[in-house]
């Protein structure tokens, strides 16, 4: 990318981004998958591609205020059937961004989140009874973990959009609102660790990518707050529909960019 062009946004360019910074931090600690809106700011004041490596520190500071927040509440068995899965997702996503321009990675991500949107959906209104947690260790569970934790870890990986993915994946398996928060913390903080030599190699971040990082990361932490004192004032039901509202509006924003 051209790092250069970091340096050449105006004041409300840098107001924007760094609004989108505060919602990192509140999507982090409320309503995962809010922080597509984020992707969209960052991709409209950037190059769509640049953006994703000065995103992803963004993101990685927000995981860690999750993690020091909901750790008491993360199910290590459901992490443990995705990460494999995960890891193929962002292999792939690797591969897709070496020849994929910012227009298909655009599309790519947003039909998928809008699917997986639906489908949540269709699935709630359908069943009788919600699963539980550990349902995960049926066989039906085990290709669902894989089925979307390679979706994750694709979608992750070329657009840092992996939010809505596995928010769907979280509500469609049961978990009440701190144990989805608590498990999607750990899940994204270990995957975005892990994504920084692939974005590094891709040359998505730079040290000129981590300055505007600098300026931006101090925008997360009262984000963060703001979360943690709204998700103790939304009931479930409002938390789900806020979860997948936020992925239709970020499923629709990349498609129609």
């Amino acid at each position: 990318m051209n790092t250069m062009s970091l340096w050449h946004i105006t004041g409300w360019e840098f107001a924007a981004l760094a609004s989108a910074a505060l919602l990192v931090g509140f999507s982090k600690t409320a309503v995962s998958g809010a922080n597509t809106v984020s992707l969209a700011i960052f991709a409209a004041v950037l190059p769509a591609r640049a953006s994703t490596g000065v995103l992803l520190p963004i993101l990685i500071a927000g995981d860690v205020l999750a993690v020091l927040t909901y750790r008491r509440h993360a199910h290590w068995p459901t992490l443990w059937r995705l990460f494999p899965a995960v890891a193929v997702g962002v292999v792939a996503g690797t591969l897709f961004l070496v020849w994929a321009d910012d227009g298909i990675v655009r599309t790519s991500i947003g039909a998928i989140l809008l699917l997986m949107a639906g489908v949540t959906v269709w699935r709630r209104r359908t069943a009788g009874t919600e699963e539980e947690p550990d349902s995960v260790a049926t066989r039906s569970g085990r290709v669902k973990a894989r089925s979307y934790g390679v979706l994750g870890g694709f979608t992750t990986m070329v657009a840092n959009a992996g939010g809505p993915v596995m928010s769907m994946y979280l509500l469609s398996a049961g978990f009440r609102k701190l144990g989805f928060l608590g498990t999607s913390a750990f899940f994204f903080l270990i995957v975005n660790v892990s994504k920084v030599p692939f974005s590094v190699g891709l040359g998505l971040i730079d040290g000129r990518s981590l300055l505007l990082d600098a300026a931006l990361v101090a925008f997360v932490v009262p984000g963060a707050f703001i979360g943690k004192w709204a998700v103790n004032r939304i009931n479930q039901r409002l938390f789900e529909q806020l979860v997948i509202g936020a992925t239709v509006v970020g499923g629709l924003q990349l498609l129609l960019r």
